[in-house]
């Protein structure tokens, strides 16, 4: 089993007691409501044709069940908190409910059709039947890489340092191994990196017109790669999944879903939008390479 460290920081949000004793009495009313369903296939195919922060993924599970694996970017509310969290969600904007196996998915649905939300869809079979990306986590792990206040320059430069710190990572995959299949996949997989570092600095001059390259890059240190994690920690913990190019590009889409989950859970925290935009944008790259290496994956399958 492949390897990813986790560090839990601070404590779990808790809901306020505010609307507690009014929520069974809400439940019966809304508990007639019908909504529509989508199947683990319909739902991979809605998250591969929309746009990242065009949807909501809602994960009703308890914080336990969504740390051992969840959808990247998922919005985590467990059911029993629903009623009180639920003005963090936006109603117009179409929302995917998801529990482990879709009854509690289908009363939180029900409820969140009762109360005004225009497109809501449950998970049928839940995030067991789900065949997509799944990462693995508290909804909390590396968020103190952020305040949440970011202006897009901050958030590009992080960006940025991440992307910089995998290409490293996959540089020193392919310096090391003597196979010469998987150092040329290292490679290309380091210059992809490369290009998408050339992205988001040209992201970062519409923000900051006028700096160079030289100067932008002097500012950064790579301390972690994407997902979050340190380089050497990561290749400690993970050198016997590195001998074959299946094994690379295993790790390769492990580390992008957990980089377009930690971008994702960065826009729900920020308090900008422009920021939030900027993120959802990362995010929408992160999954495009994620889907590219899913290909390659399974070319290398046969």
């Amino acid at each position: 089993m492949l390897y990813w460290p986790v560090r839990r920081i601070g404590t779990r949000w808790k809901a306020p007691r505010n609307n507690r004793e009014e929520l069974p009495m809400i439940m019966l009313k809304k508990l007639f409501t019908p909504v529509s369903s989508m199947d683990a296939e319909e739902a991979r195919q809605y998250m591969a044709k929309h746009q990242e922060g065009s949807y909501v993924i809602l994960d009703v599970r308890q914080p336990a069940e969504y740390e051992e694996e969840h959808i990247p970017g998922a919005k985590l509310i467990p059911l029993p908190q629903l009623a009180d969290a639920y003005p963090e969600l936006d109603p117009e904007k179409p929302t995917l409910v998801h529990c482990a196996i879709g009854g509690r998915s289908r009363v939180a649905a029900q409820l969140l059709s009762g109360w005004g939300f225009t497109e809501i869809y449950n998970l049928t079979g839940g995030i067991k039947a789900f065949k997509g990306q799944k990462v693995a986590g508290p909804e909390e792990l590396h968020l103190d890489l952020v305040r949440g206040d970011e202006s897009p320059p901050e958030i590009l430069t992080l960006a940025y340092a991440m992307e910089k710190g995998l290409q490293g990572f996959y540089e020193t995959v392919a310096a090391r191994t003597p196979d010469q299949e998987l150092q040329g996949l290292a490679q290309k997989m380091s210059q992809v990196e490369v290009e998408h570092e050339k992205s988001f600095f040209a992201l970062y001059q519409e923000f900051v017109p006028g700096k160079d390259l030289a100067a932008f890059e002097a500012e950064i240190v790579p301390q972690v790669m994407e997902g979050g994690f340190t380089i050497q920690e990561f290749l400690e913990q993970n050198q016997d999944h590195l001998n074959t190019v299946k094994e690379l590009l295993e790790l390769a889409m492990m580390l992008e879903g957990q980089a377009l989950d930690l971008y994702l859970r960065f826009a729900h925290r920020s308090t900008d939008s422009r920021t939030k935009g900027t993120l959802f944008h990362i995010a929408n790259q992160e999954k495009a390479h994620l889907n590219t290496l899913g290909r390659l994956l399974e070319e290398k399958l046969g």
